[in-house]
């Protein structure tokens, strides 16, 4: 690939858009958690972490966990390992797990998005053992996975021991790591499909019912929440990690070592409004708006072709910050035919001269290769017969 051109964004509109009301400390001068041992909140986007107390503390999550079992179950579908429309048969062992649970019967055959769905809602520890067990063949073997899939995400200050995140000495997280995961398992957007149901049977085999209701409770109580992950135990207290999406900013907070359950809640809604009033993620290339520049084709019927993002890009910010914003383009050689979608380069995104962003650069039209007429007249203008 090679440099075609410096985009003609002005950096100054860019660092304009972020300008705001609200001034920024970076983080909040004061706590913004009551009851609670530990808290991180996060912009989701990008990973900049914008408040934090505590937060790399290891501490016991509880069913927190599962934001891992989740993150592989997700992972599974993905590389065709695990097939969502299939079924599984759920072992004695499974079946038998304690703690919060649909009650599934082992010998049955159960649907694996129905399971996921279930550990997502009501947090099911049957779910997770049964997945487990599918994926890796053991529990064991899945845990060491989680592990393997913790450190892949730079989460130095968490051991897994189990799926279910029920009471055990050795695994231990904290409030920053568990943002890290967490962001990690909204990116799969299946995940929202199940996370903001608050109420729904769930069907067994033999004609059973099991009522799920959404442990988190801010799907009710909080209009930006659409997803979260709850956890207890008397070792760990009452923790959640959860997500929020204002305009064009989504926000991961984490709190862990609640005193009771409305500490959680209440904590995590302080969290949030804190981080939706001193805080911007503004777009900086849409995706439906073409480059000013056009791309250079060879052996095309027209010389150029108009190029734009493949996606929306943003910057995230805090209100009355300015950033300067700046852009290089880098594209490829390209030739007819072309059609509307190809992918012809990048365009690299940099804040305050720090890359932030990498986005596939694609063509906005059809460009049809020349034939034979086509050439004829482009040597006859270029001869001005």
């Amino acid at each position: 690939m090679k440099k075609f051109l410096a985009i003609a964004l002005a950096a100054a509109s860019c660092a304009a858009l972020c300008a705001g009301a609200h001034k920024n400390n970076s983080f909040a001068d004061e706590a913004l958690t009551s009851g609670c041992k530990s808290a991180c909140l996060m912009d989701a986007y990008s990973g900049q972490i914008v408040y934090e107390d505590n937060s790399l503390a290891h501490m016991p999550i509880a069913s927190v966990c599962k934001v891992m079992t989740l993150t592989l179950c997700f992972d599974a579908i993905e590389s065709g390992k695990l097939d969502p429309d299939g079924t599984i048969t759920v072992s004695e062992r499974a079946a038998g797990m304690g703690g919060s649970q649909v009650f599934l019967q082992s010998g049955l055959k159960y649907n694996v998005s129905e399971l996921i769905k279930s550990i997502v809602v009501c947090s099911a520890n049957d779910s997770c053992v049964a997945l487990s067990e599918t994926v890796c063949g053991s529990e064991q073997k899945f845990v060491d996975e989680m592990n393997k899939k913790a450190e892949t995400l730079g989460c130095k200050d968490t051991l897994f021991a189990n799926c279910t995140g029920l009471p055990k000495d050795t695994q231990y997280s904290c409030a920053r790591d568990v943002a890290v995961m967490f962001g990690n398992l909204i990116t799969h957007e299946k995940y929202f499909d199940y996370s903001r149901i608050w109420l729904e049977d769930f069907a067994h085999p033999d004609d059973r019912t099991t009522t799920m209701t959404n442990t988190n409770k801010l799907i009710k109580k909080y209009s930006y929440c659409d997803g979260g992950k709850t956890g207890f135990t008397n070792e760990a207290g009452f923790c959640l990690a959860a997500t929020a999406l204002k305009d064009n900013l989504r926000l991961v907070s984490v709190v862990l070592g609640g005193s009771t359950s409305d500490d959680r809640f209440d904590s995590t809604v302080s969290l949030f409004n804190y981080g939706f009033a001193n805080y911007c993620n503004k777009m900086i290339l849409d995706k439906n708006v073409n480059l000013n520049d056009k791309l250079p084709v060879s052996l095309g019927r027209k010389e150029s072709v108009s190029i734009r993002p493949e996606r929306d890009s943003f910057v995230f910010c805090s209100r009355d910050e300015q950033p300067d914003i700046t852009f290089n383009v880098l594209t490829e050689h390209v030739k007819a035919p072309l059609c509307k979608g190809d992918k012809v380069g990048e365009i690299e995104v940099y804040k305050n001269g720090v890359m932030c962003d990498c986005v596939a650069l694609v063509c906005a039209e059809d460009v049809a290769r020349a034939d034979f007429g086509d050439n004829w007249h482009k040597i006859v203008d270029n001869w001005g017969l």
